[in-house]
Order: structure tokens, then sequence, then C-alpha cells
């Protein structure tokens, strides 16, 4: 988890990676870094994603659907439920078809599978960096 304050370089949306996998975490953060996004905070787990998202109050969350145990769709569910504005994109290995009711009522902006982030237009589920 990164527990230091980072701040934002002006104009550009903010991000969140909550992902159980560091090494998806590191190649999140480059792909969203050379996509004009500051990432200024990760987690790996439900309890340090809900306190990353207070600490940083990122305009965006990337949130894996699996965080080892726990559900993301719960921890979306309090996110979007404490801050209704969050922009939330859920992410899996597995086909959105598998989660398409959990999607709807969690409050996320939408879906991708991990191995297409890096050829989605984030700009529709996300407010865009300027």
């Amino acid at each position: 988890m990164d527990t230091a304050k980072t701040q934002p370089s002006y104009g550009r949306t903010t991000v969140v990676i909550i992902d159980d996998q560091p090494t998806f975490r590191r190649a999140a953060r480059t792909l969203l870094a050379a996509r004009g996004y500051d990432v200024v905070g990760e987690a790996g787990c439900a309890a340090s994603a809900l306190e990353a998202v207070e600490r940083h109050a990122p305009h965006a969350v990337l949130l894996d659907v699996r965080l080892g145990d726990e559900d993301g769709f719960t921890v979306c569910g309090a996110l979007t439920r404490d801050r209704p504005g969050l922009a939330v994109l859920l992410a899996s290995d597995s086909d959105h078809e598998h989660y398409r009711e959990q999607v709807a009522r969690c409050g996320a902006r939408g879906f991708v599978r991990k191995s297409h982030l890096s050829h989605t237009d984030l700009g529709q589920f996300w407010p865009r960096s300027g």
C-alpha cells in the first residue's frame, strides 16, 4: 500500500489502484501514468482500499473484483455509497458476462478485463485527464 500522500499534477485525473496482485498494480500504474492519469495510491485488500480512497480522495478507482478472499463488489458498494461521484472501474481476468448483475448493482461505472485494459478508452468510465 502506498501510505505517503501524493500531490497530483494540476488538472490530471487521480486514481487509486486496488488489486491484491502487486505485479498487476505495477503494470496498471505504468499504463495509467503513460495515459496521463496520476496514480496517487494503491491498496491490496478491502481495508487498505477504504483507507487509501479516504486518504487520497481520487477522482477514480481501478478495482479488482477478487481481492484474495475478499469481494471487490462489496468494496465498490461501500466506496460509491460514501462517495456517489467516485468513478469506479472494476477489473478481472474473467469475462464481464459472468459479473453483469453484480457490476450493475454495486455502483461501478463499468467493467474491463485486465487483458484489455491497455486498449480500453478509460474516458468512457473516468473523468478525462487534462
